[in-house]
């Protein structure tokens, strides 16, 4: 498939195929088959051949494919960009087709447009990537190409279409153009791209700049370079400006428009996108300004660069090629609950494990603590089997499974020591299909070995081979994915089926107990999308039934491309049970459930959608609306708490109350011609947005006993902190961009009104309140005082308390508060600062809570130059006589 210029044309040429060489004997009669020209297709790009274009007499410069799907993005010279399709026409409509157009004279492409005004919907067309005959070389009985009746472009415009028009096929001229036929004068350069199966066709930076066709688009927005993403249905355009415009793939090419998702932006002027593309698994796009070409390697683990002048005469940089490495998450490449329980990173050559789940509380929220264990993968694996396709890891951390291109390795973190197959011979004919999981010792693989697909369970004591094999499971179709949930494995498979076995440990083994399955026919439609599944099972099924069946109650969680879905289960007779389908989100990255959490968090339903963690609270009990009873679809339901994130989530400390991530830091020398990148952990607490979630539906006693379950952590009083001050900083924002009194708040939809006077009495049960209330205050505008202490009470009352309660160095800062209120002659003032000063300095003589006395004198020393305050409380408090006394 390829485009021109002149004329503006899309052509397209079966791959050559020789048919007669196996029955030909002849030597020259070879030579002729595997040379013959079997034709090609031509589609100009006017009204005529393509009547959904917006504007005619513009040509392709670029072309982003997919074989998966089926389906390319084209990139006009207008700015525009489409999404199309080549469709096989059914036999039906070809014939109708045929008459049609001998009757007429038509062309082919003028009986295709009439075609899609009749009663046969181009919708029941199938698209010839599905066809063998069509996709790559052609079929004994085809003897040639497909005539060009019998497929058809069909298309609509997903980046530049007019806002007044929503279905993008116009009548036959379409817009016209001012400048006809004009194209640039240039010639071309063709480079071209690939990543896996996906391929691209770019025409030269020259002709993608150039004006020479009128158009409507803004310059700014014109696309210059379009990448496909099927794993997550998403299409990214690149534009003059150097933005990237996120679309979903439309449903079929006769769709309407999509709207734009998200829209990516540079605060810097970075010109074009030059080159844009998506890793195979879909979880990375890279766009680069100013260079010719990107591709990711086998494993998406690196990224190789080519920069340089691109061909172009007047630019004299010479051409360079960088390789940029990557670390990713195993959750990647296999979303199961152990991967998502620790942070476990996958690189090139070696994982990564963080250990500060292991560690003291304040290790765990230091930057600076080097808590990740590195661990080489044998070169010995790596040599004949890379890249690394999967990777896992056990419920208590200690055992790691790896998985490349061919065979599989285990290792202990208590020996040290890899397992590998001593016959390489079995090795290579062994294959890993759908993952790997790890139930106590025993490794579970989907694997395909010996012409068939198999779960096969090896123990981590004894040597890989064959004849160690604990058990084997086949199945009719490929395994897709694996997932334990306590003692129960869920095996999906190609054929759409989900597979609930028990894993029975015996004395001398251990096997497989299959206890049922079940269809997702016309629930999931493409069963390769599915990258993520678990179930929940409710309380009483847990404590009284029999788990073989758990399927008939569990609610099923599916990770369908970007899509989170549930299926609950409903009765539909004795034997027989439906699913009831609800999407609770779009675009998210990856998702686990916490099925033990703390508190509230049992059965909390997490997910990454790029921007932060949306979690549902209780997945188990989420309501939907009215169930349709054609679709069987609930509405959305928008999560419980959302915490917003400026790194990477890789796991959630759930005892620690801590969301663990990392980020990159680029280092740059002089002296070195090169970046260098670092990889750094960072850490977010979610405690008290969850508290946040409770407070704010009044729901104190709730909250009182999730705060208990963290009340052991030494930075519980921060947590709490970091709740007062969210809430006091919301709360004065509204007030101040609605000029709303405060006792109006706490209207439906905006959940943070009115809540202060919640969280103050939610904070009375906790003995850190006083010293919660001070540190709030001491770290916010002294505007919003006045509303925390008219709720709190009054600085002087705390001051009090804190003093006969003995809490000495919280009344300290409480001192600061008052003599920052009475330098603004504020109310609630009772007393100078002197005297409070004094008799705080009186009880910390008496404490001999030294350093305190030293802060003291220090203070009052900084309220006046002259130094009277400061010899008058030494008088009044009789400090200097106590310590001639102990001296």
């Amino acid at each position: 498939m390829f485009s021109t210029r002149t004329p503006a044309a899309v052509q397209r040429i079966p791959w050559p195929s020789d048919t007669s060489k196996a029955s030909s004997t002849r030597p020259e009669e070879e030579h002729v088959a595997a040379n013959k020209w079997i034709g090609h297709d031509t589609w100009f790009m006017n009204s005529s051949d393509l009547p959904w274009l917006i504007q005619d007499n513009v040509c392709v410069i670029h072309i982003a494919h997919s074989r998966t799907i089926g389906a390319e993005v084209w990139v006009m010279s207008d700015g525009r960009a489409y999404f199309v399709q080549l469709y096989r026409l059914d036999d039906d409509e070809s014939v109708a087709e045929d008459d049609t157009a001998a009757g007429t004279n038509m062309t082919a492409s003028e009986a295709v447009a009439s075609s899609k005004a009749s009663t046969t919907s181009s919708s029941s067309r199938r698209p010839s990537h599905q066809l063998e005959e069509y996709t790559y070389g052609m079929s004994d009985e085809t003897e040639g190409a497909l005539a060009r009746q019998d497929v058809a472009w069909e298309g609509t415009c997903i980046h530049g279409a007019p806002s007044s028009s929503s279905p993008t096929f116009v009548p036959q001229g379409g817009l016209s153009s001012e400048s006809g036929r004009s194209m640039p004068s240039e010639d071309t350069t063709a480079e071209a791209l690939s990543a896996d199966l996906d391929r691209t066709l770019v025409l030269d930076n020259e002709s993608r700049d150039s004006d020479s066709i009128a158009s409507d688009v803004d310059l700014g927005d014109r696309a210059t370079f379009a990448s496909l993403n099927y794993k997550f249905s998403l299409v990214a355009v690149g534009t003059q400006s150097g933005a990237i415009h996120l679309y979903p793939i439309p449903l079929s090419p006769s769709s309407p428009p999509p709207a734009v998702i998200q829209k990516l932006s540079h605060w810097a002027q970075t010109g074009s996108v030059q080159t844009m593309e998506w890793t195979s698994d879909g979880f990375k796009d890279s766009f680069m300004f100013g260079v010719r070409a990107l591709l990711w390697l086998p494993g998406n683990f690196e990224l190789l660069v080519l920069s340089g002048s691109g061909g172009v005469s007047h630019d004299r940089r010479p051409s360079e090629l960088f390789c940029i490495p990557f670390a990713k998450s195993a959750v990647t490449g296999q979303q199961t609950p152990d991967n998502t329980r620790y942070a476990f990173l996958q690189m090139d050559d070696k994982v990564m494990v963080y250990r500060g789940a292991d560690q003291p509380d304040m290790s765990v929220i230091n930057p600076e603590s080097d808590v990740w264990q590195h661990i080489k993968i044998p070169p010995t694996y790596i040599a004949a089997n890379w890249p690394i396709r999967y990777a896992c890891i056990s419920a208590d951390g200690r055992l790691i499974a790896v998985a490349g291109r061919r065979g599989l390795i285990h290792y202990s973190m208590a020996s040290g020591r890899w397992k590998l197959f001593q016959d390489v011979g079995q090795e290579q004919a062994l294959v890993v299909r759908g993952g790997l999981v790890w139930f106590h010792h025993v490794l579970i693989a989907g694997v395909e070995a010996s012409r068939s697909h198999q779960v096969r369970l090896y123990s981590r004591d004894l040597e890989l081979s064959n004849m160690n094999v604990l058990h084997r499971e086949l199945f009719p179709t490929a395994v897709i994915l694996l997932s334990l949930v306590d003692n129960s494995l869920l095996v999906y498979t190609a054929d759409n089926t989900l597979y609930h076995y028990l894993v029975m440990p015996t004395e001398d083994s251990i096997r497989l107990h299959l206890c049922g399955s079940i269809s997702f026919d016309g629930v999931v439609a493409v069963p390769n999308l599915v990258r993520g599944m678990s179930w929940m099972i409710p309380a009483a099924q847990k404590q009284f039934g029999d788990p073989a069946d758990d399927m008939v109650v569990a609610t099923i969680l599916l990770l369908v491309g970007g899509k989170l879905v549930l299926l609950r289960p409903r009765k539909a007779g004795a034997h027989e049970v439906k699913y009831d389908m609800q999407i609770l989100a779009d675009r998210i990255e990856f998702c686990w459930i916490h099925l033990s959490g703390i508190g509230t968090l049992e059965n909390s339903l997490w997910g990454y959608d790029g921007k932060g963690i949306r979690v549902w609270l209780d997945a188990l009990t989420i309501e939907g609306g009215a169930v349709s009873q054609t679709r069987e679809i609930y509405e959305s339901v928008k999560e419980s708490v959302f915490i917003p994130l400026d790194f990477y989530p890789l796991s959630v400390l759930m005892d620690k109350g801590i969301i663990i991530g990392v980020e990159h830091e680029a280092l740059t020398r002089g002296s070195l011609p090169f970046a260098m990148f670092k990889i750094f952990s960072s850490t977010h607490l979610f405690v008290h947005h969850v508290l946040r979630y409770h407070l704010t539906r009044g729901q104190i006693r709730e909250a009182v006993l999730f705060a208990s379950h963290y009340q052991r952590l030494v930075y519980f009083s921060h947590t709490l902190e970091i709740l007062l001050h969210t809430v006091v900083e919301a709360e004065a924002d509204f007030e101040a961009s609605t000029d709303a009194p405060s006792s109006s708040m706490g209207k439906e939809g905006v959940p943070n009104l009115g809540t202060l006077p919640t969280v103050i009495e939610f904070l009375d049960h906790f003995d850190e309140s006083l010293e919660v209330v001070v540190g709030c205050a001491r770290k916010t505008e002294m505007a919003r005082w006045k509303r925390l202490f008219g709720i709190v009470g009054s600085p002087q009352t705390l001051f009090e308390t804190c003093l006969n309660s003995g809490l000495l160095k919280t009344a300290g800062s409480y001192l600061l508060v008052l003599h920052n209120l009475e330098e603004q002659h504020e109310e609630g003032v009772e007393a100078s600062t002197h005297a409070n000063a004094v008799r705080l300095l009186q009880k910390a003589a008496a404490a001999q809570d030294w350093v305190l006395c030293q802060e003291m004198l220090r203070f009052l020393h900084s309220t006046d130059d002259s130094g009277d305050a400061l010899r008058d409380a030494l008088k009044e408090s009789g400090v200097l006589q106590k310590l001639e006394s102990r001296i």
